[in-house]
């Protein structure tokens, strides 16, 4: 049965090589006609009396691009070897997040199986993908995408996505795939020519608001989601900027995406995850349904990156600014937010809320670096192109001593030396230049110079944001590398690192109150952290010792009192 949703449209006719067949008209805006489309085989939709072909907008395939005829898929023929996979639970674990396009040479994902060892090596449990469905071009972020259910050809499709997820499992790693479900890309959305989809007249920061007033439109939602942990076996979901979701029904989608989720996880008897990027600081995200928040697993903690990033680079500018305080580090280690109804200079307002005691940490997922705090930056710098060895190995310690659950970007683990640039390849000349053009002028208007910025459609962007796996194995890359494996390592051997309770944590310790040193205590494990210009004592408890270090250049343990140089750290315990 072919069935698509097109209230716009009074006659409805579906296209495939044999030639057209009518589409009956049912109720509520569906078409439907008793057709059995062969796997692989083009087809598409024609709406009225003209002659355009259009994509199907549930299409699993676009083998020529979203602009052409989509191609059926069976995606229960693949002969799936993960029957024995339990899954894994967030908490405790470790989260990786990559591209696709840039995480190997070639840019697929039958590349990509091939670096799961490293991965698993490294000690990561999920693996999150950015976005992977289609969108116009060769090569983009991810984020432009157009067609929801479809998985990017030029990444090997969605046979080749089942693979990944089946080697994935193999080797004990979960699976997470970011969604975009808050705006469509600007090339190939032919949805409004079906129905109401978007809002007329009601923008987000990427386009037209998706409107959630529909109840076709939510299922669409909704059965996208769990397309992707049903019929991919994925282990969760990353939800895109759920801020975005303007929603004034009851319940809320973000409830309905999660209560459908626990509803999928009971049948297939192994944990689903979503976790949910926003900017709100809302803890009603990560509540309990019955205690009246959305029941999601977890969502992202921008508040940490921004605390740890301005101790390790002093950077105070923008959403910055607020988190020069001393104080920031401490508390987003010990309260989760530091804006939890605090005034925010960046907003002009009061912003966030407290989380209620008793929420786990684990349901922050806190990072040093990501693929919008690096990429978003005029020249996608990582902090690998500004920071010291030994500061990068500071943040590895304070990344993988969180209270929350840690999640790294692709080659943070050695300090890729390569950028991770904007880009984009968008087919149509006018649209490439605008995107470009805009790009160089919002970081004009921050006072880059244009030729700081780099073209998001010169291809060379795109190549130079590819990872140097090479690089991994020399120097202070391997020994960067190396921290990390003894980090993860250390996390999984001593429960006080994933203890589900937060941190108690401290400035001080230097010899000059307000310089950067800090400590975190996790139960009997405390973290220090050396980041001003001078050497600090700290005095161990009675029967601790040293369990790790960022460094052992220069750091003296002698009496119970162990000295850090500046830019380094210990881990100490019983």
């Amino acid at each position: 049965m072919i069935e698509v949703w097109a209230p716009r449209a009074d006659r409805v006719r579906l296209r495939r090589a044999a030639g057209d067949i009518e589409l009956s008209a049912g109720g509520d805006g569906w078409w439907s006609a008793a057709v059995t489309l062969a796997d692989g085989e083009r087809y598409g939709f024609v709406l009225g009396d003209g002659d355009d072909v259009r994509p199907d907008p549930r299409s699993r395939r676009q083998p020529d691009g979203v602009h052409e005829s989509s191609a059926a898929f069976d995606p229960s023929a693949f002969d799936w070897t993960d029957a024995a996979w339990t899954g894994r639970q967030l908490a405790g674990g470790l989260i990786y997040e990559l591209h696709i396009g840039t995480f190997t040479p070639e840019g697929t994902l039958d590349s990509a199986i091939a670096r799961l060892d490293h991965l698993v090596d490294l000690g990561v449990t999920h693996v999150e993908l950015l976005p992977v469905n289609g969108f116009n071009g060769t090569w983009n972020w991810g984020y432009d995408g157009v067609l929801w259910y479809t998985v990017h050809e030029a990444y090997g499709g969605p046979v080749a996505y089942q693979r990944f997820v089946d080697a994935a499992h193999a080797k004990g790693l979960a699976v997470i795939q970011d969604v975009v479900h808050n705006h469509l890309g600007p090339s190939g959305n032919y949805l409004p020519e079906f129905g109401p989809y978007l809002r007329d007249g009601q923008r987000n920061t990427w386009g037209d608001s998706i409107n959630l007033d529909e109840p076709a439109v939510r299922e669409f939602i909704l059965g996208n989601a769990l397309m992707w942990m049903h019929d991919y076996h994925l282990d969760g979901l990353r939800l895109d900027a759920v801020h975005a979701l303007r929603d004034d029904e009851t319940p809320h989608l973000l409830q309905e995406i999660a209560t459908r989720t626990d509803a999928l996880s009971a049948h297939l008897g192994r944990p689903l995850t979503l976790i949910a990027e926003s900017d709100m600081n809302d803890p009603r995200l990560i509540l309990p349904r019955e205690a009246g928040g959305y029941g999601l697993t977890a969502q992202w903690s921008d508040d940490w990156h921004h605390a740890v990033h301005v101790a390790l680079t002093g950077e105070t500018v923008g959403y910055y600014a607020d988190f020069a305080a001393a104080e920031a580090f401490p508390k987003v280690s010990e309260d989760g937010f530091f804006h939890d109804g605090t005034y925010s200079s960046f907003r002009g307002r009061d912003h966030g809320a407290p989380i209620p005691d008793g929420v786990p940490a684990w349901r922050l997922v806190t990072f040093a670096q990501d693929h919008d705090q690096i990429g978003n930056r005029a020249a996608g710098d990582r902090l690998s192109q500004s920071l010291s060895p030994g500061r990068l190995a500071v943040a590895a310690v304070l990344t993988l001593t969180s209270p929350g659950t840690p999640m790294l970007f692709m080659g943070e683990e050695w300090g890729a030396s390569t950028p991770w640039q904007f880009f984009t390849s968008h087919p149509e000349p006018e649209l490439g230049e605008a995107t470009a053009k805009g790009r160089i002028a919002e970081f004009e208007r921050m006072g880059w110079d244009r030729d700081q910025v780099p073209d998001p459609q010169d291809p060379e962007t795109f190549q130079r944001s590819k990872l140097d796996w090479s690089e991994a194995d020399a120097g202070d890359h391997a020994r960067l590398l190396a921290l990390y494996r003894d980090l993860a390592r250390l996390r999984r051997e001593r429960p006080e690192l994933t203890d589900p309770a937060f941190g108690a944590a401290s400035v001080g310790g230097g010899p000059k109150p307000d310089e950067r040193t800090f400590v975190l205590r996790r139960g009997d494990v405390t973290v220090l952290a050396n980041l001003s210009p001078d050497e600090v004592s700290f005095e161990l408890d009675a029967d601790a010792d040293v369990l790790l270090l960022s460094t052992d250049s220069g750091v003296r343990l002698v009496g119970g009192v162990v000295t850090l140089p500046p830019e380094t750290a210990a881990i100490t315990g019983p």
